[in-house]
């Protein structure tokens, strides 16, 4: 992404999508297999948790997990290093993920104004 800001406000500012919105497109478009992304933690448990708003994400039931084992070991943390992993391993599938999005975002708006300008000619 780091040619975004090129993208975004001097080249094709109309193709680049805003990478904090979600998706325009339906998940399952060119790939009808495919389904939308869910959360595992429910928002109990995450209430539960007193996780705050930027911490409730999809790897939200990883780091429940990893705070209640840091509490129940304390003060020997260090046995936490398994729950650790597992969020950390998570938050970067996570960030790979939206990656893919913004990516796939980007080439279907490509592609709808390809199609539209084919459609005018």
């Amino acid at each position: 992404m780091g040619a975004h800001l090129v993208r975004r406000y001097v080249l094709e500012p109309e193709l680049e999508p805003e990478p904090g919105n979600i998706p325009t497109f339906p998940p399952d478009l060119g790939f009808p297999e495919r389904q939308p992304r869910e959360m595992i933690a429910t928002q109990d448990e995450m209430n539960d948790a007193q996780l705050p708003l930027s911490q409730r994400d999809y790897c939200a039931h990883h780091l429940i997990k990893f705070l209640k084992c840091k509490r129940d070991m304390w003060p020997n943390f260090l046995e936490c290093k398994h729950e650790r992993h597992d969020w950390d391993q998570c938050e970067h599938e996570d960030y790979v993920m939206r990656l893919k999005e913004y990516e796939r975002e980007r080439r279907l708006l490509t592609r709808k104004k390809m199609m539209e300008q084919r459609q005018a000619a």
